[in-house]
């Protein structure tokens, strides 16, 4: 997700500035994606895909990459939306949206994860990762670097400068058949694969986000960070949640982009404001209700967003760790049931939430200065997975 704010430049007489945003939606069940420019609400693209799909934008917002986690593929979208930076100001070029003819197949697809200018996608039942290069991908050209993980497992390799952190799986552990072996921890990879110290515990590992130069996994210990060393190789250390902190732990994380810091659950009625440099790392903050989705803000630096099982959006002041606002948005949506039953969530696009609304069939926009729905967007069936794309720039 890119940031709306520009710093402008000595303009020139044939250019303008411009803000665009686009949302890319996809059906709970069924096996679409919709782009919708947030300005008019028009659709300016539906794409037809094997299967429901969870998606997830790259570092430049050029592509969103739809995983397809039960039908073992994982598509491109080209979003239309480039942003190059000039250094004085940004440039905006805005295109068509496409579906790209390039997909990358393998058995269940579940985690896109962006370093730079490459993704890299993990097949748990391969125990694969395949590292892409975004550029390629849109000149039609993707050539995939190959990790390999061991063993089939749900998990996850992430890129660390020219290394790899990658999840091991306990595969002395009974497991059901046909089920995947669980998570026991990290190692790290040379860039030729080849293991390079110990493995470092991380039991039941979900979660990974990063954040400046650190990278964090989520445990049943605590919060894993791997930070460079003055060889700028990948150095692990367990946050450890400690006798202090209630039952729980952290198995979903976002990390800041501006400053050095992660937001995680922790259990079901509490969000983890994670400061790795800190001696008390972790400041839990007490929800109304169970969690349904949060988000951070990439302009507005301190603004954390959470949406509770009451239908209330919170506003979180990261620093200080306190509901700023709440506001009542959607009807309630249960947390009991199955874990993929549609419910909302967000996605922070310019100066709004976009906030989908299966029940209704709508997106809502909720403006983020007066924390009130300013509009809502009809979107057929039921929209649920949503991420937002866009900026502004130069538009020559």
């Amino acid at each position: 997700m890119l940031g709306s704010v520009l710093i402008a430049g000595h303009a020139n007489a044939d250019e303008e500035h411009k803000q665009v945003w686009r949302l890319f939606v996809a059906d709970h069940t069924k096996p679409v994606v919709r782009a919708i420019d947030l300005e008019s609400g028009k659709e300016l693209g539906k794409f037809d895909l094997k299967g429901y799909a969870a998606l997830a934008t790259s570092n430049s917002g050029e592509t969103v990459f739809a995983v397809q986690t039960e039908d073992d593929v994982v598509n491109v979208i080209k979003t239309g939306i480039k942003l190059e930076d000039h250094g004085d100001h940004r440039d905006l070029e805005v295109s068509d949206t496409a579906l790209l003819k390039e997909k990358f197949e393998g058995k269940r697809p579940v985690h896109a994860v962006m370093h730079g200018d490459n993704v890299v996608l993990f097949f748990d039942r391969e125990g694969k990762a395949h590292e892409l290069s975004e550029q390629d991908i849109l000149k039609g050209k993707p050539q995939a670097k190959i990790i390999d993980a061991t063993a089939p497992h749900h998990g996850v390799v992430v890129p660390f400068g020219n290394q790899y952190l990658a999840s091991v799986p306990n595969l002395e552990a009974e497991t059901k058949p046909d089920a995947l072996p669980p998570r026991l921890g990290l190692r790290v990879l040379d860039a030729d694969g080849k293991q390079s110290g110990d493995v470092a515990t991380c039991t039941a590992l979900h979660g990974e986000a990063f954040s400046a130069s650190l990278v964090a996994f989520g445990c049943e210990e605590g919060v894993l960070i791997a930070s460079p060393n003055k060889d700028k190789q990948a150095e692990l250390k367990m946050l450890t949640y400690g006798t202090d902190l209630p039952k729980g732990k952290v198995s979903t994380l976002l990390g800041s982009k501006a400053m050095q810091f992660f937001l995680g659950n922790y259990g079901e009625d509490k969000i983890a404001l994670i400061d790795p440099e800190s001696d008390t790392p972790y400041r839990l903050v007490d929800l109304p209700t169970r969690r349904v989705d949060f988000a951070l803000d990439p302009a507005r630096l301190k603004n954390a967003y959470v949406l509770t099982e009451d239908g209330q959006l919170h506003l979180i002041n990261i620093l200080d760790g306190t509901i700023v606002r709440s506001a009542k948005v959607t009807e309630p949506y249960s947390k009991d049931g199955h874990w993929r039953d549609p419910r909302p969530r967000l996605a922070v696009a310019g100066d709004h939430i976009a906030i989908t609304d299966p029940r209704h069939s709508l997106v809502r926009l909720i403006d983020i200065e007066s924390f009130k729905e300013d509009r809502t967007i009809a979107v057929a069936d039921q929209p649920f997975s949503i991420v937002a794309v866009g900026g502004s720039g130069a538009v020559h």
